[in-house]
């Protein structure tokens, strides 16, 4: 029996369902940067996800050929420039602890957690800035930041805060270190380890600190150069308990009460809600921010987190209880899916709409596309995994997902519409 064909057609221009009305949301912006030249490298750090296990091997690429100068071809700098150790915010931030102070204690789930919000913010890289956590936005400050270090560490300072382990101990949170003595500008890099994307251990999700911005994508084990320098490493304050805040870090903390949040609040514990909260796929409810003073995206960013987990009435009511935010610190309960709380388009729910897919544009739905793809068995088009840039490679994904469908001709163009959509979602 021949397959229906679909057509997916252009939304008029004036169309004016929730969907077409909703606008893409502008990305967080990080504060200037202060203090002396940071760090500059790469970070890894994965998220176990056997879905990107599909992703080409690394063998296509050229000997010594590090992904992460890809993004700025030609731009005639060195390949990892390493700064010195810091204190959060730079020069002007408060004196780091001594040596002998106590290492912050923190737990697997919130090192990944804390690396996520990097990503959903898709956080600027620079050695010389510094974000609004306070830690330096290259690779070694943000491994600082993923482990809720009190300083802004680097290649050469790292290891005194982990013990080495072997390829086979590796669990998320573990980092893999690579710091060349003779010449720390050369080859210099860190990568924390999140899990495997299969059962022959060559792979695993990375989540990268590098130009333009913090990225997810597969990544060869250990690293795509380099591959005999690196150390694994298992960070001596990783716990199974809850664990504290560090000094000046982003740990998540104890529940504060319900008095810090609702109309008027304005305190720490509102950023820190709206990062796990962002973390959990709230990116699209911030226009910008996250930030102390409590609004409207809050409120409907908690309320959406709270109906993913199947409460109504007044358990939904986008203030945060005690139950909420130990779902968000732990990281337990479900995620916001796509479409959670937000309009539909087109009788479609989670479809943002057609401008979102075309050459330049550059937003989250792109990136959840390209995940879905690989999940569906899509995934040999991507030669480094999906990203938010929509290419030649999301294109042609997309159109082998609708031939699949028995679609040819328009209906077969490359580009998602509602149908696409609903069925590559269902």
């Amino acid at each position: 029996m021949t397959a229906p064909v679909f057509e997916d057609v252009d939304p008029a221009s004036d169309c004016d369902c929730p969907g077409c009305v909703h606008g893409r949301r502008p990305a967080p912006r990080p504060l200037p940067g202060r203090g002396r030249p940071a760090a500059r490298g790469v970070v890894v750090v994965a998220a176990a996800s056997a879905a990107l296990a599909t992703v080409p091997p690394a063998a296509a690429l050229a000997p010594g050929h590090s992904p992460h100068r890809q993004a700025l071809p030609g731009d005639g700098e060195p390949d990892t420039p390493q700064g010195a150790k810091a204190p959060l915010h730079g020069s002007a931030g408060r004196p780091g602890g001594s040596a002998t102070a106590p290492i912050p204690a923190t737990t697997r789930t919130q090192i990944i957690n804390r690396a996520k919000v990097w990503v959903a913010a898709q956080v600027p890289y620079s050695m010389y800035a510094f974000w609004s956590d306070g830690y330096r936005q290259d690779c070694s400050g943000y491994v600082s930041m993923a482990w809720g270090l009190p300083n802004n560490e680097w290649t050469g300072s790292l290891g005194e805060f982990g013990v080495k382990i072997t390829k086979e101990e590796l669990q998320p949170g573990d980092i893999l270190l690579y710091h060349n003595p003779d010449n720390p500008e050369k080859g210099s890099h860190v990568v924390i380890f999140g899990g495997w994307t299969d059962h022959t251990h060559t792979y695993y999700t990375a989540y990268e600190q590098t130009p333009p911005h913090t990225r997810r994508q597969a990544t060869p084990y250990p690293y795509w150069s380099h591959a005999d320098k690196y150390v694994p490493y298992r960070y001596k304050g990783v716990t199974k308990a809850a664990a504290q805040p560090a000094a000046g870090g982003k740990a998540t903390a104890a529940y504060p009460g319900a008095a810090y949040f609702g109309p008027g609040a304005d305190n720490p514990y509102v950023t820190l809600l709206g990062e796990m909260l962002i973390a959990r796929g709230a990116r699209g409810y911030y226009g910008r921010g996250p930030g102390p003073v409590w609004g409207e995206a809050d409120r409907r960013a908690t309320r959406a987190f709270q109906q993913a987990q199947g409460w109504t009435g007044a358990d939904a009511d986008g203030i945060p209880g005690r139950r909420t935010w130990q779902l968000l610190s732990t990281g337990r309960g479900k995620d916001i899916g796509p479409g959670t709380g937000a309009p539909a388009s087109h009788g479609v729910p989670g479809y943002p709409g057609r401008q979102y897919f075309r050459p330049g544009a550059t937003n989250d739905h792109v990136t959840r596309l390209g995940a879905q793809l690989v999940r569906k068995g899509f995934g040999r088009f991507y030669a480094l995994g999906p990203g938010p840039h929509w290419g030649e490679s999301d294109r042609r994904a997309v159109e082998a997902f609708q031939r699949a469908q028995g679609w040819r001709g328009g209906a077969a163009d490359g580009y998602p519409g509602p149908e696409t959509w609903r069925r590559l979602f269902a």
